[in-house]
C-alpha cells in the first residue's frame, strides 16, 4: 500500500461532528473577521466565496449563502438571484486566475449526496482542465495537487477584484462585490 503524508488533514479527521465545536463551520467562517486566514476570497450581500481546504483541483472553491439551511427550497429570491451571481462572477474569476478549459459546479443535498457538511447548502465550483485526470490518480490511486492553497487564493483574490464593482480593502479581507 503506498503511504501519503498529508499532517494538515489530522484537523478534518479530529473535528467535532456533533455541533458543540461552535456550529457550522460555514456560519462561523463568514462571521469571522481573518477571511485570509479562513480563505474566503469573495463576499456579497447574502453570500460568500471559501477556498475549498481540500480541492479535487486548483481553484476548487464553494459559493455558500451566509443563511443556514440544508434546504435549497428555503433560500428566498434574493438570496438564490446573489447566490447565481456570485457563481457568476466566480466562473469569470476563475477563467482569469488560472484559465480553465471547463467547469464542474453542483450541490450536495442532504447526507447520503455525499458532501461533508449537508446542514448548511453550498455549490462546489471545481476548475477543470483537459487531461487534468492522468495516470497518477487512476493508475497510481494518487491525486497531485500542482498548487499550494495559498497561492490559489492570491490568484482568485486579484482575479475578483479586477472586476467591476469590486472593492478590495486589502490581501487580508475577502473582496467585495456589489451586483446591481
Amino acid at each position: 500500500m503506498d503511504q501519503l503524508f498529508a499532517p494538515w488533514r489530522i484537523e478534518w479527521v479530529e473535528r467535532d461532528t456533533d455541533g458543540s465545536d461552535g456550529g457550522c463551520p460555514f456560519c462561523t467562517l463568514s462571521e469571522d473577521d481573518a477571511d485570509r486566514e479562513n480563505r474566503i476570497v469573495a463576499r456579497s450581500d447574502r453570500c460568500f466565496v471559501l477556498l475549498n481546504n481540500y480541492p479535487y483541483n486548483p481553484g476548487h472553491v464553494m459559493v455558500i449563502p451566509y443563511r443556514h439551511t440544508g434546504e435549497y427550497a428555503d433560500l428566498n429570491d434574493a438570496d438564490l438571484l446573489d447566490h447565481a451571481r456570485l457563481k457568476q462572477r466566480t466562473f469569470e474569476a476563475l477563467r482569469t486566475a488560472s484559465g480553465p478549459d471547463a467547469f464542474n459546479a453542483g450541490l450536495n443535498l442532504g447526507g447520503a449526496a455525499g458532501g461533508s457538511i449537508d446542514d448548511h447548502v453550498h455549490t462546489h465550483v471545481v476548475p477543470r482542465w483537459s487531461g487534468d485526470t492522468n495516470f497518477m490518480p487512476v493508475i497510481g490511486d494518487t491525486k497531485v495537487l500542482v498548487e499550494a492553497l495559498e497561492d490559489s487564493y492570491d490568484r482568485l483574490h486579484d482575479a475578483f477584484a479586477e472586476q467591476d464593482g469590486a472593492a478590495s480593502r486589502g490581501d487580508d479581507d475577502a473582496v467585495q462585490l456589489r451586483f446591481d
